[in-house]
C-alpha cells in the first residue's frame, strides 16, 4: 500500500480507502461489511469513510458494530463523518440539517455514538450552506478540534472560491482552516480536481478524499450489456445515477477504454481507479465494493498505476476528449 500526506497536514492516508455510501445497509449486511473491511485493513487501507446521511444513519451504525467487533488499534485507522443532510430524511426538522453550529455539533455527537468512537479523524461539511455565515462554520469546526472531538475538518462538493473564503476567515481570526475536500473524480468527472481547485492546491494546500472513481460502477464496464440485478444502478432511488452515466457518448468511449484495459492486462475497474490515483493531487480514492472479488480487483489498481506510461495516458486522453481547460475567449 502507498500512503500519501493529506494536503499540508501531517496525516498519512492509504492511497486507496474504503467507504460505505450506497453499499452499507442498502446492498450488504454486517457479515459482508466485516469481511470487506477486514480485507481492506489487511491490505493496508487505513481510512474508512462514512456520513450521517448514508442509509439514514444505519451505515455509521453498521461500521461502528464492525469496528467494535474487530477491536483494531484505534490509532491505526482514520474515521470520517460528514454533516449537512441530516439522518432523518423526509422527517428532518429545522436545525437538523445544514451547517449551523447547532447541527454541526449535534451531528458530530451523533456520529461518535453511531461509530462507537471517542473522536473523528476527519469531519466534512457535506455541502456548502449559503444560509449560514462562513464565520460560524469555521469557528464551530475550530472549536470541535480544540475539544478533541475531531482532528481535521474539511469540505465536500465546495467550489474553490468557497474553500478559499473559509481559509480567509480562518486566517483573519487565527483559526484552523479546512484541510481536505471530498469531490467526485473519475474519467468523466474532472473539472474540480483538474481546473477549479488548482489555485487552492497552490496557495493553501488541499488534501482530497475522492469519491466515485468508478462513476457509480459505470467504469467497471458491467453496464454495457444492461443493468445487473442488485447493482447500484438497479437500486430504487438511484435512478439519477442511471440517467447520468448511461449515455450513448459515454458508452462508446467506455468500450474503447475496455479494449485499452485488455491491451495492458488490466480490468476496466482497475484501470479507472489507477487513472485517478495517477493524479498527484489525489490523496486517496474511496472504494465501495460489495463483494470480495470486487475489492480484490479494485486493489489491483496499485499495480495497474505502474503501467500508466505517458503513452498510455495519452491514449486515454485521446479516447476521453474531455480534459477541462480555461476558456479565455
Amino acid at each position: 500500500m502507498e500512503y500519501r500526506i493529506m494536503g499540508k497536514t501531517g496525516l498519512q492516508l492509504s492511497v486507496l480507502s474504503f467507504g460505505s455510501w450506497v453499499t452499507f445497509h442498502k446492498q450488504i449486511e454486517d457479515n459482508t461489511a466485516d469481511e470487506l473491511m477486514g480485507i481492506a485493513y489487511d491490505q493496508g487501507i487505513n481510512f474508512f469513510d462514512n456520513a450521517e446521511a448514508y442509509a439514514l444513519g444505519e451505515s455509521e451504525k453498521m461500521m461502528g458494530r464492525v469496528l467494535k467487533k474487530k477491536n483494531w488499534d484505534r490509532t491505526s485507522i482514520v474515521l470520517s463523518s460528514k454533516a449537512f443532510f441530516g439522518w432523518r430524511g423526509k422527517d428532518n426538522k429545522p436545525n437538523q440539517t445544514g451547517l449551523s453550529r447547532k447541527h454541526l455539533v449535534e451531528a458530530c455527537h451523533e456520529a461518535l455514538s453511531r461509530l462507537q468512537t471517542d473522536y473523528l479523524d476527519l469531519y466534512f461539511c457535506h455541502r456548502p450552506d449559503n444560509a449560514v455565515p462562513i464565520e460560524e462554520v469555521v469557528w464551530t469546526m475550530h472549536n470541535l478540534i480544540l475539544q478533541g472531538k475531531i482532528l481535521y475538518w474539511g469540505t465536500s462538493h465546495w467550489s474553490a472560491g468557497e474553500i478559499m473564503e473559509a481559509h480567509r476567515v480562518a486566517q483573519q481570526y487565527h483559526l484552523i482552516g479546512p484541510a481536505m475536500e471530498q469531490p467526485q473524480y473519475n474519467m468523466f468527472e474532472r473539472f474540480k480536481m483538474e481546473l477549479d481547485y488548482l489555485p487552492v492546491f497552490k496557495n493553501t494546500g488541499l488534501g482530497t478524499t475522492i469519491w466515485s472513481p468508478l462513476a457509480a460502477g459505470f467504469l467497471t464496464g458491467k453496464y454495457l450489456d444492461g443493468i445487473p440485478e442488485g447493482s447500484r444502478l438497479a437500486i430504487s432511488g438511484f435512478g439519477w445515477l442511471k440517467d447520468r452515466w448511461l449515455q450513448e457518448g459515454k458508452i462508446n468511449k467506455l468500450k474503447q477504454l475496455v479494449a485499452l484495459s485488455k491491451e495492458i492486462g488490466s480490468s476496466m475497474a482497475s484501470l479507472a481507479i489507477a487513472w485517478t490515483i495517477h493524479n498527484p493531487h489525489v490523496t486517496t480514492a474511496i472504494l465501495g465494493a460489495t463483494k470480495k472479488e470486487q475489492l480484490t480487483d479494485n486493489l489491483s489498481a496499485l499495480e495497474t498505476v505502474k503501467k500508466l506510461s505517458p503513452e498510455i495516458m495519452q491514449k486515454i486522453e485521446t479516447i476521453l476528449q474531455n480534459k477541462p481547460f480555461l476558456d479565455l475567449s
